[in-house]
C-alpha cells in the first residue's frame, strides 16, 4: 500500500529509541524526510520539555511539516506514596506542555500548507492505570489523550488530522535494559525480572508483549493520506490489554 509520504517532512520525537526510532525508520522506508528530535543523536538535539521546543522544531523542518509525531516520554515503576511534586511536573512538562507547545507551533504550519497529520503517543495506561507504572505517568498519559482530542477537534476543518495511539507493554529496552522496568518491578514486589517479564508477556489476550514495529506501523498509518477519514481517535496497539473503547 502506498502510504502517499514520498518526499514529505515528518517529526518523530524520541525518535532515537524504541517506537521512535522503529517510526522514524517505517517512514524513511515510504519516502519520506523524516527529523528526529531527540536529546541525543538526533538530526535536532533538543529536550522537548523547552519552552521554545515548538517554534525550534519548525525552524529545523526544511518546509512545513506533513506529519508531527509526539513520541518522547518515559515511565517508572514507583509507588504513588514516592512520587513527589518534581516527579508529577516532571511527568507532566514532558506528556503534556511538550506535545501540547509541538501542536500549537506545528499544527497552524501544516493548516496553512493544506493539512498534515498528528499522532500523539499516548498509553494503555492513559485508558487504565497501570498499579505497576506510577501514578504520574498514567494519569499524565490520560491527559495527553484529552489534549490530543481538544487539538483534533481545533484542527480538522483546516484538515489537519490529529489522532493518539495506546500501546501496552512493548518487548524492548524500556522493559529488557539492566534497571528496566522489569527490574524496577521486581524490586518493588520481591519478584524476579524473569517472573515479572513472564507475567507481563502472559497478560494480554494475545498472550505476548508488543513490539516497537507492530506499534509503528499503526503511527506509519495514521501519518498516511490512507488515514484521511482518521480523526481525534486513540487507536489501542496492546495485544487486547485494556477491555474498553
Amino acid at each position: 500500500m502506498n502510504l502517499g509520504l514520498e518526499g514529505r517532512v515528518c517529526v518523530v520525537t524520541g525518535g532515537t529509541r524504541g517506537i521512535g526510532a522503529a517510526t522514524a525508520r517505517m517512514l524513511s522506508q515510504e519516502g519520506a524526510r523524516v527529523l528526529r528530535v531527540a536529546r541525543h543523536g538526533g538530526d535536532l538535539e533538543l529536550d522537548v520539555t523547552a519552552a521554545d521546543a515548538g517554534e525550534r522544531v519548525l525552524q529545523a523542518c526544511p518546509e512545513p511539516p506533513w506529519a508531527l509525531v509526539n513520541n518522547a516520554g518515559m515511565s517508572k515503576a514507583r509507588s504513588l506514596e514516592d512520587l513527589t511534586d518534581a516527579d508529577w511536573q516532571e511527568q507532566w512538562e514532558l506528556h503534556v506542555m511538550a506535545p501540547m507547545r509541538l501542536m500549537r507551533a506545528l499544527a497552524p504550519a501544516m493548516a496553512d500548507r493544506g493539512g498534515g497529520r498528528v499522532v500523539n503517543v499516548s498509553s494503555s495506561s492513559g485508558r487504565r492505570p497501570s498499579a505497576r507504572l506510577d501514578a504520574a505517568y498514567s494519569v499524565t498519559k490520560a491527559a495527553e489523550l484529552s489534549l490530543s482530542r481538544v487539538f483534533a477537534d481545533a484542527f480538522a476543518a483546516r484538515g489537519v488530522l490529529v489522532n493518539a495511539v495506546t500501546p501496552g507493554a512493548v518487548d524492548g529496552e524500556l522493559w529488557n535494559a539492566e534497571g528496566g522496568l522489569a527490574d524496577q518491578i521486581a524490586a518493588r514486589t520481591g519478584s524476579t525480572r524473569d517472573e515479572v517479564l513472564a507475567a507481563t508477556r502472559a497478560s494480554p489476550p494475545l498472550g505476548r508483549m508488543g513490539t516497537d514495529d507492530e506499534v509503528a506501523a499503526v503511527i506509519a498509518f495514521l501519518c498516511s493520506e490512507r488515514a484521511s477519514n482518521v480523526t481525534g481517535a486513540a487507536w489501542a496497539v496492546d495485544g487486547g490489554s485494556v477491555p474498553v473503547p
